[in-house]
């Protein structure tokens, strides 16, 4: 941005079918180049920067790593899938691009339309990251999540999900100062005092997935609480929105900032 690398797309990742292969944007900096996402962590291999992935799509697990069964808990079970990138086109501040989620096999589960843009914004510059999931026949594919499968703790984990640098981190929103499972319209994420994240962009019964303390990551969470069907010629649509900032913005201004 304005000759300021700010974004490295990984288009296709040379990875094990167990950590669900995907594109994902790592690794994303600020203006000053603090390094805001983190990949293949050793904790959790299958978090890749900032990516768009589910754990259940018709019951394939693309989000990686174990598969939560209920009344059984995490297992390994041969139920990958992956993203692919089909093709792409440039735009003025990032790109287009057409993507297929599959199994392992090459079943195609959904059909992805998906844009990319990075601008100058108040404090930094912000990412705009807008995509649509299409189901690719004539029936509804059904979305879901940890949750949906009965584990406890509001693990509704799946949608546009970024993992963070580690250290110590708090979130906020509007309202809250425990904004795990909220709808507010904005939450934000400040990392080790050195930037600050402001993410925009729930719809529908979306929620705000975030963790703290075991890792640091906000996912925009679709199946929070319950299956998300979506039918066919019915596009589920989602646009997110994600402020990078240097430094640690305060609720006031970043309110000022949205308003």
């Amino acid at each position: 941005m304005a000759g300021v690398p700010v974004v490295t797309y990984v288009e296709d990742p040379d990875l094990d079918i167990r950590l669900a292969p995907r594109p994902y944007l790592h690794p994303v900096r600020t203006l000053s180049g603090v390094v805001v996402t983190d990949a293949l962590c050793q904790d959790h291999p299958w978090h890749m920067g900032a990516s768009l992935t589910m754990s259940d799509v018709a019951g394939y697990n693309l989000w990686g790593g174990r598969t939560y069964v209920r009344d059984e808990g995490y297992v390994w079970l041969d139920d990958h899938g992956r993203i692919s990138s089909i093709s792409s086109a440039p735009t003025a501040d990032g790109f287009t691009e057409e993507l297929e989620w599959r199994t392992a096999d090459g079943e195609v589960l959904l059909r992805e339309h998906r844009e990319v843009t990075a601008t100058a914004a108040p404090h930094g510059w912000e990412l705009s990251f807008a995509y649509a999931l299409s189901a690719p026949a004539a029936a509804e594919v059904i979305l879901g999540s940890p949750a949906t499968h009965g584990r406890p703790g509001d693990a509704g984990y799946g949608g546009f999900f970024w993992r963070a640098t580690p250290g110590p981190a708090v979130a906020f929103t509007a309202t809250t100062d425990t904004p795990h499972g909220s709808a507010d319209p904005w939450l934000a994420l400040v990392v080790a005092d050195r930037y600050t994240l402001v993410f925009r962009g729930l719809a529908d019964e979306d929620r705000w997935f975030v963790r703290t303390d075991d890792y640091v990551g906000v996912c925009a969470a679709l199946a929070f609480t319950d299956p998300l069907p979506i039918k066919p010629a019915e596009p589920l649509v989602r646009h997110l929105r994600v402020l990078v900032a240097d430094g640690v913005l305060t609720r006031d201004q970043i309110a000022a900032t949205l308003t």
